[in-house]
């Protein structure tokens, strides 16, 4: 499970990334809970509307970033946006500190920090490629998720519990000096060390080529379409913990800290099973949108705090798991002359559908309630699932018990299933 942590990199990496991570979290906690108690009076539209803006410029500069990031250096991209990434937090933290923040500077950072994260994140999903090898992708990339979700896990419950201390303010500039500790472990890191990847040079339609590639790929496209749902719907998490915890049960900052660690527990325990896997298989990320439709639907229903704060993680759990594997998947079946470009998409649809879903989800949060809002995504989750189920069986007459027996057999390079041979060999494409 932890094969890739013998990387000296890979561990100067992930320890880092873990920090900054904290901060990240931290800081996007104490922001939310900043735009719906003290600039708005519990407006779940105006939060909605800074994570659009944050997450809006990937999906117009995303297609664009993947040729750049084929043909320059990970380490360079990934350097420059982690300072950008320090910087705009320190702005903020500062301008709320002194009184001075309002709407207006807050959606402004969200679009710097969208621009900067439209360009960083394809670039790291490729950069670990550089940091283990191809034979350590698929852990690395299990081993990332665990990180990033034992941050998501930390960073909201230190977020409330610094909120109701020393406030707002002094939380997201503590945040920021957390973000930069990235800065710090890249340039730790031994370039001698890299594993080459190798780099396309400029021409004239790489970004076409890249499409034709990918449209080639039947498998990649219904891939890509469940990514779109699901985050358009279920990656709000923001607006499903803050709005149940405030406009629901009436809890403060300090609880609604841990209700989001408490989708974190799920989503960490989705990124230990990819890393634990040998290989992507679909039929997991089938299972994973089948596991956030019936997280989303108990969610919806608990009646208690307790009870939600139970079931909530199966939210977290099955998202995480869709996502990851999908990320392996694409890594591990993607000629390597194109992977910027795949993941560049990936990053596009993953990240940039949520400025079409979260306005729509705040919008359900306001009028007919946060268990609504929450239902939405458990309707995206089946919608996924149903597009998978569909294509399965058209494509290679696969049942849904074939999926959940392939789903839940752990195969091997020598031993594998016949569902797994048929989706993971013969749709690796032209």
């Amino acid at each position: 499970m932890f094969r890739a942590l013998r990387v000296r990199n890979f561990r100067v990496w992930i320890i880092g990334m873990l920090l900054a991570n904290i901060g990240g979290w931290a800081q996007r906690t104490a922001q939310d809970w900043f735009v719906l108690t003290e600039l708005t009076n519990n407006d779940a539209v105006a939060l909605g509307v800074s994570l659009s803006l944050q997450f809006g410029p990937i999906f117009i500069l995303g297609p664009f970033v993947g040729p750049i990031v084929d043909r320059l250096p990970g380490r360079l991209i990934i350097l420059s946006a982690a300072i950008a990434e320090t910087l705009a937090g320190l702005v903020l933290g500062v301008a709320v500190i002194t009184g001075v923040a309002n709407l207006a500077l807050v959606y402004s950072l969200a679009v710097v920090l969208g621009i900067v994260q439209a360009i960083e994140t394809p670039a790291r999903h490729v950069f670990v490629g550089e940091l283990v090898g191809q034979e350590n992708i698929s852990n690395a990339v299990g081993m990332n998720s665990t990180m990033f979700n034992t941050s998501r896990l930390v960073g909201p419950a230190v977020a409330g519990i610094a909120i109701a201390g020393v406030g707002s303010g002094w939380t997201l500039t503590g945040s920021a000096v957390l973000i930069g500790a990235s800065v710090i472990a890249i340039a730790l890191l031994r370039r001698r060390e890299f594993h080459r990847v190798s780099k396309v040079e400029k021409k004239r339609g790489q970004l076409r080529e890249g499409l034709r590639y990918m449209r080639g790929r039947k498998d990649v496209m219904v891939l890509f379409t469940m990514l779109f749902i699901v985050g358009a719907l279920v990656f709000n998490f923001g607006i499903f913990s803050s709005t149940m915890a405030v406009m629901e049960f009436g809890l403060g900052a300090h609880d609604y800290g841990f209700i989001t660690s408490a989708l974190a527990m799920g989503s960490l325990m989705g990124a230990l099973l990819v890393a634990r896997s040998i290989r992507p298989r679909i039929s997991v990320i089938t299972v994973a949108a089948a596991l956030i439709a019936v997280g989303g639907v108990a969610s919806a229903l608990a009646p208690t705090v307790t009870i939600f704060m139970f079931v909530y993680p199966a939210l977290g759990l099955g998202g995480v798991l869709m996502v990851a594997t999908t990320n392996s998947y694409l890594q591990t079946t993607t000629d390597e002359e194109y992977r910027g470009r795949v993941m560049a998409i990936f990053s596009t649809l993953m990240i940039g559908s949520t400025p079409f879903g979260s306005p729509l989800v705040g919008w359900i949060a306001d009028t007919f309630g946060p268990r609504w809002a929450i239902g939405a995504a458990a309707f995206g989750g089946l919608v996924a699932t149903l597009i998978a189920l569909i294509w399965m069986r058209s494509r290679h007459h696969i049942s849904a018990v074939d999926t959940l027996r392939s789903a839940f057999t752990r195969s091997s390079d020598d031993n594998e299933d016949t569902a797994t041979q048929i989706i993971t060999i013969t749709e690796r494409g032209p």
